[in-house]
Formats: structure tokens, sequence, C-alpha cells
């Protein structure tokens, strides 16, 4: 790919996602709408006669099904036309439309949710017995009905439903505030020469091999963040204040216990994490002393952390290779798993280049059709563990899509990155297994580090600073900047111990964590990475039958518990030995990083 960016219509159609899938075109996609649309006045019919017989309860419950699915076609549509050039007003409206339609259905069907609480269970046993379809949404009532307590009124149901966009404005102004409208000094490099500091080259600055780059740019970065501090703890502050007022309205003790039993998540694992981290503590601390005297600083700063230990490698991947080599590294998952992941890479399910203002970053979303995976491949070693990362998730739509009716497809957030972690995980025993180059093998242990770093470390640490603020918010106390800043210092000094700084700067980075409006979503970040390491060692170590359980898995969609899912895979996440057997590798790693390169 050539370095210049391209525009979109120069791409080759092999190297872009099939969007005509789901539509053969924009109109189609208008028709589809209308009949979405359509869905309401059929839907909002049932209004009072679920609990009459299970013949109407099912009615509805296939129709609403169907709804479902349609809407979500809409949206993969909408957006992933959107996000092939984010400043085309074209998909970005008819993505707006279609989430007013939704917002409109989710309202009107309103009283799905208590009409279905007030059926008794006995009187549901017996619309079971004489309506044997009802059966496919037996998972679907049991996990509604599970929350019963929590169901208000139809009346108080449908206001709820309708102060949900209201509820969403501390994160749609916190996007716009530090997307659109916050700027920061460029920063100078050893040199003299003047960088752009923006959200999105942040991270290339930090990494960078030039300290006085790092440190200019950091400090850039976290005196705009500070220079709006007040604005941000206020957002902060209203975010948390609207999920109290959720949680009370639903009888819940907080928002904490809210948001977990919204994915049947027990308090107790987001907790026991937190234990299992502090008790693990030292060998973070290992890690940063490691890192000070790899860089040879005799201070160790927060610009210093992305910086590499092992110094640049020019080792480039393509795309061909990276899908080859992908490829090959999930043999241990068996044949089956290797056929689907090729037809993804054949049958263009990944829009795989940069094109102008095509969206950044890299997911994967599920749909129907196939799953749909957006990468900005830059021919590097990230590039293929992101495709590796991707395709994980990919494959794990695609699999619950398949296997499951559409109502149990969906799996939740708690599960969501173990499939595109274990992908990682089995990637990177894959490359390290075929080197002999040392530095090779330390720009690969290194990669891996970075992940542990990064995603069990400094994500529980954000899942605890989240808990400290919901706590506060429950106790009635108003979050403000200096009491945000006091908390975080302290949990950055506890994380990263006594050999590294914890300046100012670092202590008002909760301003730039879009995460903390995501509602108690962190932690799972860090369950999940630990969950899939501890299921790629069952795997490499037990072959087929660990395999069979992880592809059950894959395929399990939301048809149990999160829990239970794993439970199943061969791992009990609300015990604390897959965190503690991930954290042991982490050790290891340590150990060989230590030894290559003192070699």
């Amino acid at each position: 790919m050539a370095d210049q960016i391209k525009k979109r219509e120069e791409l080759e159609m092999k190297d872009t996602w099939a969007t005509e899938d789901l539509f053969a075109s924009d109109a189609a996609w208008e028709e589809a709408l209308i009949e979405l649309q359509q869905d309401k006045e059929k839907l909002v019919a049932f209004a009072g006669h679920l609990g009459e017989s299970g013949r109407t309860l099912l009615d509805y419950l296939t129709l609403m099904e169907d709804s479902n699915e349609r809407a979500g076609l809409l949206a993969n549509y909408a957006m992933r036309k959107s996000d092939e050039d984010t400043r085309n007003a074209v998909y970005q409206a008819m993505t707006g439309r279609l989430m007013s339609i939704i917002v409109d259905l989710g309202a009107a069907t309103s009283f799905e949710t208590p009409e279905i609480m007030s059926i008794d269970d006995a009187t549901l046993d017996r619309f079971y017995t004489n309506c044997p379809g009802l059966d496919r949404y037996r998972r679907y009532l049991t996990d509604m009905r599970r929350r019963k307590e929590h169901v208000l009124s139809p009346a108080e149901e449908k206001l709820l439903a309708s102060a949900g966009e209201m509820g969403q404005a501390p994160d749609n102004i916190y996007g716009m505030f530090a997307n659109a409208d916050l700027t920061f000094a460029d920063a100078l490099d050893s040199e003299g020469k003047s960088h752009p500091v923006t959200q999105g080259t942040f991270i290339a600055c930090q990494e960078s091999a030039d300290r006085v780059l790092r440190q200019n740019s950091y400090e850039s970065l976290y005196k705009g963040f500070a220079s709006f501090k007040n604005t941000a703890a206020g957002l902060l502050n209203a975010q948390n204040k609207q999920l109290k007022f959720f949680a009370e309205a639903r009888k819940y003790p907080s928002a904490f216990e809210a948001s977990l039993d919204s994915n049947n998540v027990p308090t107790s694992v987001y907790l026991k994490l937190i234990e299992a981290i502090h008790a693990n503590l030292d060998k973070m601390h290992r890690y940063v002393r490691l890192r000070k005297k790899l860089l040879g600083v005799d201070e160790l700063h927060f610009y210093d952390v992305y910086a590499s230990l092992v110094g640049d490698t020019d080792k480039k991947y393509s795309y061909e290779e990276a899908k080859k080599i992908v490829y090959e590294s999930v043999a241990p998952l068996g044949e089956a798993y290797q056929k689907i992941l090729e037809e993804g890479f054949e049958n263009r399910w990944i829009d795989v280049y940069q094109n102008e203002g095509k969206r950044s970053g890299a997911y994967s979303a599920g749909a129907k059709v196939h799953p749909y995976v957006l990468l900005n491949y830059n021919n590097n070693l990230d590039s293929m563990f992101t495709l590796a990362h991707e395709m994980g998730h990919a494959l794990h739509s695609y699999l619950s899509n398949k296997t499951q009716n559409p109502v149990d497809s969906q799996y939740v957030i708690f599960v969501a990155e173990v499939a595109s972690t274990l992908n990682e995980a089995l990637l990177m025993e894959y490359m390290l297994g075929k080197t002999t180059d040392k530095k090779e093998r330390a720009c690969l242990i290194n990669h891996f580090l970075e992940q542990f770093k990064g995603t069990i470390f400094r994500q529980t640490m954000f899942a605890e600073f989240e808990l400290f603020m919901g706590r506060k918010v429950s106790e009635g106390q108003t979050l403000t900047a200096e009491m945000l800043s006091e908390e975080y210092r302290r949990l950055n000094q506890l994380y990263f111990g006594e050999d590294m700084v914890v300046d100012d700067h670092i202590a008002v980075e909760w301003a730039r964590i879009p995460h903390f409006y995501y509602d108690y979503y962190v932690f799972q970040y860090a369950t999940g990475y630990s969950a899939a390491i501890a299921l790629s060692r069952q795997i490499l170590k037990e072959g087929e039958p660990a395999v069979r359980r992880y592809m059950e898995f894959l395929s399990g969609g939301c048809s149990k518990s999160p829990v239970e899912l794993l439970k199943g895979a061969g791992v009990d996440m609300t015990q604390p030995e897959p965190v503690a057997q991930a954290l042991a590798l982490f050790d290891h790693l340590l150990d060989e990083m230590e030894a290559l390169l003192e070699e």
C-alpha cells in the first residue's frame, strides 16, 4: 500500500467490506427503514394482551425478534457506510434517522417488560405447555423475569425509556468536548521540530524514541485537559448522577449493582478481580523496575510508559503475509475454525486499509449475513495482532449467530474480549515458536508484556477508580476535580510503585478516559483477558477436549449467563485462579525478557 492516503474510490474492491451483502443499495435500505417504522403499530397492538395466552405472547415475541433483527441489518449498513468516510453527511443522516426510530420503538414497546413480569409462574408454565413454540423464548423470558423486582409500572417504564436520550447527554457532551473542541499545543522534539498533538497523534508521540518529544507531547496533552478539569469533573459527576438516578428508579442499591446485574454478572467477580490484582502488584512493580533499567533513565516518568524496551524493529508484515500467519497460528483451534477464518478473509468481511475520512482504529461488528471488520492496516506487528484480535471477535459473532436463535445470539460484553485475546495469545505462541532471532523474540515478548500491563493492570486500576466515583456519588457527594485527581494519583502510586514518578499531569488523566462513561465496563477487559490466557493454556496443553469446550463457548451467544458460559469452557471467573494464571505467565515473560536483554 502506498504511503499516501487514498480516496475511497481508489481502493481495490477485494480490500473493502461487502456492504452489499446487507442491502444492495441505499434505496433498498430506505425501503427496509419504512418497513421497520411500520412495526410500531403492529407491536403496540399487543399492549395489554401479553398475559392473555401463550399464542399471543409467542406472536408478539416473534415479531419483536424479527423487528430487532431487521433493525440490526439497517444499523450495520448505515454505520459501516458512515465509517467508510465519516465526512459523508448522507450516512450520518441515515444513522440518525434510524436511531430515532429505534428509540421510538423502544418507548412504544415499553409495556413489554412490566406485562411479562405480571404473568405469574403457574400461568407461564401453562403457556409453555399449551404453546410449545414459546419454548424458543424460554431463556429470554427467564432472564427478563430474573429482574422482576426492578421492573416498574408500564407508565413508569415508558417515562424511563423516554428519558434514555437525556441519560446519554454526559457521554455525548464529553465526546464533543474531548474529540472536537479541545485542542493542544504543538510539541517540540529534541531537534526543535514541531509536532501536532491530538488525541489521535498522542500515542505515536509517546512511542517515539525521542524522549524530549515524549515529554513535551505528554505535558501538552495533560495541560490541555487540566485547563478544563472542572468541566471534565462536572461531566463525570453528571454521568454518575444519572447512573444513580436510573439505578435507584429501578430499586437497586447502587449503579454498580444495576450495571452488573444487567449482564447477570455477580458483583463479587468485579471485587475479586481488584483483590487478585492487589495481591499481584509486585509483578507490576517488577515490570516498572525493568522498564526503568532497560530505558537507562534516572527517573521513570509516565511519558516513558509507551517507549519500546527493545528499540525499533524494521520488520514489516504485508496484509497477505499477516493473513497467512494468523491462519496458521490458530491451527490449535482445528480445521473447522480455520475454514471459517479463511471464508472471512476471502469473502470481504474486512475493510483493510485507511482511506481519506475513514474511521480510525479497528473493530468487529456482528451481523446476520456475516461479521464486518474495520482495520486501518499498516504493515507492522501491531496491525497483524489487530487482525488476529478482530477476527477472534468476528468468529465469535459468526458462530453465535449461526448456532443460536437471534434472541439468544448476542453475547454480552463480559465475554466479548475472550475470543479476540485468545487469538492474540495463540499468535504470540506461534511466532515465538518460529523465531530464534533474539531481537525479534524480545520485540514479541515486549508486545505481550505491554498487553498485560495495559489490559489487566491498567483496566483494573480504571475499574477501581470507577468504583470510587460510584461510591462517592452514592454517599451524596459531588465529584470535584480535586477529589478525582487526588484519588487518581493515589491509584497510580499504588499500581506503578515507587520506581515511577507520579506527577500532577497523570493525576488528571481521568479527564481523558472515555471508558468512564461506559457504566462499569472496563473491568471486563481484565477478566476477559485473564480468561483468554487461561483458555489458551488449556487448548495448547489438552488439545481436542479443550477445543471442543471452547467452540461450544463461541457458539453460545447469550444462551447461558456469561459466568456459566466461561465455566463450560473451562474457567471459573468467580475464583481468583484465572487472574493468577495469567499473571504467572506475565512473571515468566519478565524472566525471559530480562534474560534476553542481559545476554
